[in-house]
Formats: C-alpha cells, structure tokens, sequence
C-alpha cells in the first residue's frame, strides 16, 4: 500500500505533494462508507477541491478505493455530482491503518460490511450500474443497480450490520418505500446471522448475513466471468428457509440480488 501511494502512483501521474495525496487517503480510509462531498473533504482535509477530485480518480485506478455515485428515490442523477460514497478496496486497510474495530462499534462495522460487499462486487463488469440511494426525510438503499441505459432499478440490497431489521419493518422503510415506488417484487437485506425470507409490505425479502452474501456476490460473480455459459449461480432457495412467523409466504420464490444482466 505505501508503495502504491508513495512511488507508484506519483510516478505514474506525476505526483510532486506525495503528503496531500497520503493525506487524503488516510481520510478517506478513515471515513470508509460515509457520504461525502468534495465541499466537506476540502473542510476536514484543507485540500483544494480540483485536488481531491483528481486525486480520487487515482486512487480509484490504484484499485485503492471504490467512489459510488447516488441517485435519489426516482432514480434520477443530479447534473453536477454533489454526493458520493468512498469505500476501501479491501476492508481490511482500516485496520492496518489505525486499529481493530471493536464489536462495539456497530456504526463503523456496518459501514465495513458496506465496504466489504462492494469490493465483491467491483469484479462484476456491471458494477458501473450500482448506486446508492439517498432523498429527503433520511430515505436510503444502499445499493442499487440500474437498468443498463435507463433511470429504472433492476434490485436493490439495504446493507445492516445487525438483525433488528428481520421482523421490525421500520428498520428497512426507505427500502420497502423504493421497492413498492419502482414495483420491485423482492428485495434483500443483509443481517449479521439471521437468514431466512419473509414477505413484508407486499414485497418478498431476502434477510441473509453479510458474510454470506459476500461469498454469494463473489462466487456468482467468478463462477460467470471465468465460465458465462456454464455458470450456475447460487440461488436464496439453497440457503433461505421461509419464517412461519412472517406475515406470509412469498407466492414464488423471491430473486437472490445478482442478475446475469449485470454482467454483461
């Protein structure tokens, strides 16, 4: 990672302020997940804004981090980029940087189970469709994959780091209120160990742990590029049992948030 940051990249762009661009890495490293702007970077970090943009783009061809745009609850871009989220390339650099998380700190491991799952899926060629979603009255899906070409979701995943969502509704309500404004039929969310589905709101959820769906992205993902016409990808029926407690039965079986579309 040094030698990326301190030789590589400011001999490969012609980097002279080697501490700017270590700077700005170790912020953004420390900041994993959160939403950003280069108006509050430039604050925090006291470097000019063209700097930071150009700076991002590097570390992004460094495979260093992951900058996701956002779309609001139609789907819409906004002409000029104001928010984004940065994730690490690898989850794991936070700790080599500054120290273990604890089990404690639910806020930051949820935004490394973010992180986590985005560097699985930053090996799909589709992943220049995936966004996230963000609107007024703290409406949220943290992932959500468009339509080649069009301002319409193809699924979407709301990201958690505990299981107080399977079975309290108003834990995902952005979700469930992006999925019935789009007629998205199923969603997924993941949890720390619940795993089951369960029909919430007219719209069939798919609560499965984020460990698991990390080994669900990756493997579809490898099984698809290294063989697309004998891929199998793995499916929610192999691992998902339905709840007898939710209020009711998926009439079919609700889609694992992987589409073979996405990677082409």
């Amino acid at each position: 990672m040094d030698k990326v940051l301190l030789k590589d990249l400011p001999a490969l762009y012609g980097i002279s302020e080697i501490q700017e661009l270590n700077k700005l890495f170790t912020f953004l490293a420390y900041n994993t997940g959160n939403e950003a702007s280069l108006e509050n970077i430039s604050k925090e970090s006291g470097l000019a804004k063209p700097t930071i943009k150009k700076y991002i783009e590097y570390l992004e061809l460094a495979f260093l981090i992951i900058k996701v745009s956002n779309v609001d609850q139609n789907c819409r871009s906004m002409t000029r980029e104001r928010n984004f989220k940065i994730y690490l390339n690898n989850p794991s650099m936070r700790a080599a940087l500054f120290s273990p998380v604890s089990a404690e700190n639910s806020n930051l491991l949820g935004h490394l189970a973010e992180s986590a799952i985005f560097s699985q899926w930053q090996h799909s060629p589709g992943t220049t469709t995936l966004r996230y979603a963000r609107w007024k009255n703290e409406g949220e899906v943290d992932i959500v994959n468009l339509m080649p070409g069009q301002q319409r979701p193809q699924w979407a995943v709301e990201i958690k780091w505990s299981d107080r969502a399977a079975g309290k509704s108003s834990e995902i309500k952005g979700l469930l209120s992006f999925c019935r404004l789009h007629g998205l039929s199923n969603a997924s969310c993941t949890t720390k160990t619940v795993r089951r589905s369960e029909l919430v709101n007219n719209v069939a959820l798919n609560f499965v742990p984020t460990a698991l769906y990390c080994y669900m992205v990756g493997r579809n993902i490898t099984s698809f590029v290294t063989d697309p016409a004998n891929a199998k990808l793995l499916r929610p029926a192999e691992f998902f049992s339905y709840a007898e407690e939710s209020d009711g039965q998926a009439d079919e079986e609700p889609e694992f948030a992987f589409d073979q579309d996405a990677m082409e």
